[in-house]
């Protein structure tokens, strides 16, 4: 049986994850069969982690091969679910069109012609000849609009949406860019009461490129970077870099492999970015000596054309910086052998549950000993994963905020961003990292981002699912296992 010490924590993460699948099933009712198969993904998805961690936590061990069977498993039953939700969108949109088709059939054959009101509340700045262009786009096919409000240097449309939002939305962008070249953005958003809206505004309100001061400035805090990569490195050989410069080489190779987590996080940003054709700019990466560093901040220099394209750049970098580390962990595992470089006393295993439970199933009774001989690449995975799952928090314009914003909205994503601020401010009267974490996050990241172009459009449930499963590991890092529990699965 558990003791008392253990029950909160095991209770805390058994109510963690229901809490997730939960609010996944409530949003998914209102839209009946395709919303509870899309939440049947996401759960398929995520059954192979609960299962590991859940028996794990009960002291039953899944070797590899285990693992694979649940992954593989779980991979099908989730590609039989998604043909499922494909058929019966598909019906959905048949039925979709018929009942357009009888209400536009039904305007058509009105005697009363519909009247569009303009409300000026206040001057408008559009000239009125490209206002009526902007106007000529819009259609009984695509956005009926209703009624024009003066807003910044723009325009409010009020209306009714026809069709798809995606693909009204890309059909309104290229009609404008037809008629009035780069001259304007066409912005699909909600209103406050909940309704979609088109608001249009100049070009000139982009987003700008960094200035030369900026970018020396990005220089700068990378040559911090690599130095404090260094002394990271010489402190986990216990010397200190900076007294120590002759022993230059002997920090370099764990530098390197730090840094090399640290580009494999931007090239992901990059590479995603590039396929959705949105700018980035460069990255300001934060120094830090305990670790090397705590990744980077990086800005969009363009406009992002939708939800999905924020959630896929900022899912790239922890994907690509967490599977480098976790290559390089269960690498470094396989290669720990008597006589390694670093002998790490037990209880290290216990700072992480996903890290402990990877290190009891790859090195077996080992971990009970005293000290565990480990290669160097298990510490360079360990830091890199850390480095990742600080970037997750569900915060701001973290990786983890723009996640949650890009799935779940702007609303939901400044109630985690304040859950998280409170949660680090807790954490922190014990560890000055979390009081760290909420400074640099209030005052540097703690705005969501701006709306995208097309705002209303979700990412699908593949998406929803992959960004589920990537927080869950974000917790899965950074929980630690009590003392007790870990001496009852043999892990220190």
């Amino acid at each position: 049986m558990f003791t008392s010490s253990e029950t909160p924590i095991i209770a805390a993460v058994v109510l963690v994850a229901f809490g997730i699948l939960g609010w996944g099933f409530y949003r998914a009712r209102p839209f009946g069969k395709l919303g509870i198969l899309a939440w049947l993904q996401s759960v398929v998805l995520m059954t192979p982690w609960l299962l590991f961690f859940g028996l794990f936590a009960a002291g039953i061990y899944i070797n590899i091969a285990g693992i694979l069977l649940l992954v593989v498993t779980s991979a099908g039953v989730y590609i039989f679910l998604g043909r499922q939700l494909r058929q019966a969108g598909q019906d959905a949109i048949l039925k979709q069109r018929a009942t357009e088709r009888l209400a536009d059939a039904a305007t058509v054959n009105t005697n009363n012609p519909v009247v569009i009101a303009e409300v000026k509340l206040q001057p408008m700045t559009i000239p009125e000849e490209d206002l009526n262009t902007i106007k000529g786009i819009f259609g009984i096919d695509t956005f009926f609009a209703t009624e024009t409000i003066p807003y910044q240097e723009g325009a409010i449309l009020k209306g009714n949406l026809r069709g798809e939002p995606e693909e009204v939305h890309n059909r309104l962008m290229k009609s404008l860019q037809e008629r009035l070249g780069d001259k304007y953005r066409l912005f699909l958003v909600e209103n406050t009461d909940g309704k979609p809206v088109m608001i249009v505004l100049p070009s000139r309100t982009d987003p700008k490129p960094i200035q030369l001061p900026q970018k020396v400035f990005a220089v700068i805090l990378l040559a911090a970077t690599i130095a404090t990569n260094l002394e990271a490195a010489g402190l986990l050989l216990n010397f200190d870099l900076f007294a120590n410069s002759g022993r230059f080489s002997e920090a370099l190779p764990i530098a390197l492999g730090i840094f090399t987590i640290l580009i494999a996080h931007e090239i992901g940003h990059w590479f995603l970015a590039r396929k959705h054709q949105v700018k980035l700019s460069w990255p300001f990466f934060l120094p830090a000596v305990q670790i090397g560093s705590f990744g980077a901040i990086t800005r969009f220099e363009s406009l992002l054309p939708n939800r999905k394209a924020l959630f896929d750049i900022a899912l790239a970098g922890p994907a690509f910086g967490g599977i480098v580390s976790l290559i390089m962990l269960v690498t470094g595992l396989l290669l720990s052998e008597p006589g390694s470089l670093f002998q790490l006393p037990n209880k290290f295993f216990q700072g992480s549950i996903l890290v402990g439970s990877l290190a009891r199933v790859v090195l077996g009774s080992a971990v009970q000993a005293p000290f565990v001989n480990v290669h160097p690449l298990v510490i360079i995975g360990w830091l890199g994963l850390v480095i990742t799952a600080l970037n997750l928090m569900p915060a701001g314009q973290l990786d983890g905020g723009r996640i949650v914003q890009a799935i779940y909205g702007r609303k939901t994503a400044g109630r985690a961003t304040i859950a998280t601020l409170i949660l680090l401010a807790l954490v922190s009267l014990g560890n000055t990292l979390a009081m760290y974490w909420a400074i640099v996050i209030f005052f540097l990241q703690r705005d969501a981002e701006r709306p995208s172009l097309n705002e209303v459009s979700e990412p699908d449930d593949a998406r929803a699912a992959l960004g589920l499963l990537a927080l869950f590991l974000m917790i899965a890092t950074l929980l630690p296992l009590t003392p007790a529990l870990a001496g009852r699965l043999g892990i220190g």
